[in-house]
């Protein structure tokens, strides 16, 4: 029996995830603003150009940190 599901941790919160779905269709599915956000994947800042090609696996960490600009 093959699992469909992977849980992982977006900022602290258990999140259950296609066992095919990547960091961007993740980001895309939460409604994170691509060009203002920064992610941490496993203790490790991941560029935005690698998001389509990283697919998330069981116990994986994120966190999506927002870019607020301010003056």
């Amino acid at each position: 029996m093959s699992v469909l599901y992977n849980t992982v941790t977006v900022n602290g919160e258990a999140f259950n995830c296609f066992n095919s779905m990547s960091l961007y269709d993740l980001i895309l599915y939460l409604n994170f603003d691509l060009n203002t956000i920064i992610v941490e994947y496993n203790q490790e800042i991941i560029p935005n150009h690698k998001f389509d090609n990283l697919i998330l696996k069981h116990q994986d960490k994120l966190e999506i940190i927002t870019i607020v600009g301010g003056g």
